[in-house]
């Protein structure tokens, strides 16, 4: 395997993560590799920081998102196989040999998808969550997942410029929904190599991942509308999340009738839909114990069924909302 694999790396005021992202590419045991980074008009010293590394960097004038970074490093990219990944990413000792390996056996018409490991960077409990969760949904369809994210993103570089690289416009983030929607339409096989594995530097305090959860929430909920589909089983956009979300929602509901007429009906109805919901994610909640334990579980277990879906609904209803917006301007202007 002689396949020159060029790494490409978005990255925006990332001078935290960086470092760490570049220092573990350079411990890859797959040695036929380049490594460009595009800074998206940073305002602190990330391309200080990146200039300590053996990589090419491509300096942006202005800030134009991580679709557009994507674009201009594999533009100017010499390898035969693409990778594209993120700034707070580490790749694992065998990233690239995986990358390799998988590109000779599968075809030049596949994108191929990998995942975060089981531990994240942090130890913290909700960035652990946030790991296993994102984990569990990407590997759930390997043979034919929805989209490939591009925090471990391969393809033939020639597959990549027979397209027209990655939709910055709509919404900032995204992108790589959009892109693997579009190369799935044109024909292009997707899959998931769970093998293929990256390490995810999250520090999520609990009001970060309850703000992640929202701004995703808002865009996926709008982009799903926008392209009719709702139901879909899409990565973390999974049918586990959508009915935990809808059963969080029945249960406020199914409190305050009994609150208010103190019939015994609503909360046997809530213990009903309570273990239906368990026994819909059951899968995911049993890969967190595999990993985690029973104490860690319990607590995920609580905090996924009535925390959680606090931030997912909040950016469904923004996400909504942007969407009626939308078509209503464009009724406007049309």
């Amino acid at each position: 395997m002689n396949d020159l694999i060029s790494i490409i790396i978005p990255c925006h005021n990332s001078a935290h993560t960086i470092g760490v992202c570049l220092q573990a590419i350079l411990q890859s045991d797959y040695p036929h590799y380049e490594i460009i980074v595009v800074d998206d008009c940073s305002t602190d010293n990330t391309r200080h920081i990146i200039g300590d590394y053996p990589c090419r960097l491509i300096a942006l004038p202005q800030h134009r998102g991580a679709g557009y970074a994507r674009n201009v490093g594999a533009r100017a990219s010499r390898g035969n196989i693409l990778f594209f990944t993120d700034a707070d990413c580490v790749l694992q000792k065998t990233t690239l040999r995986t990358v390799a390996e998988t590109m000779t056996t599968i075809g030049d018409n596949v994108m191929i998808g990998g995942t975060y490991t089981e531990q994240p960077y942090d130890r913290d409990f909700f960035s652990r969550f946030q790991s296993l969760f994102i984990r569990y949904a990407e590997t759930k369809h390997i043979q034919n997942p929805d989209y490939i994210a591009t925090h471990a993103l391969a393809m033939p570089a020639v597959l990549f410029h027979q397209h027209d690289g990655f939709n910055n416009h709509e919404f900032p983030i995204l992108e790589d929904v959009e892109y693997s929607h579009r190369l799935k339409r044109s024909g292009v096989k997707l899959i998931m190599n769970p093998e293929l594995q990256v390490q995810h530097m999250f520090n999520f305090s609990f009001l970060r991942s309850m703000r992640n959860a929202v701004r995703k929430t808002r865009f996926w909920t709008s982009y799903i509308l926008s392209n009719q589909n709702l139901l879909a089983d899409s990565g973390t956009a999974s049918h586990e999340l959508k009915f935990n979300t809808m059963s969080f929602a029945v249960t406020i509901l199914l409190l305050l009738l009994y609150t208010f007429s103190g019939n015994y009906l609503f909360p046997g109805l809530f213990g009903a839909l309570l273990l239906v919901n368990l026994s819909l994610n059951f899968k995911f909640l049993a890969s967190i114990y595999r990993v985690q334990g029973f104490v860690f579980t319990l607590t995920a277990t609580c905090y996924y069924l009535f925390v959680y879906p606090i931030a997912v609904s909040t950016g469904s209803a923004l996400g909504i909302s942007s969407y009626i917006k939308q078509r209503y301007m464009a009724t406007e202007i049309t």
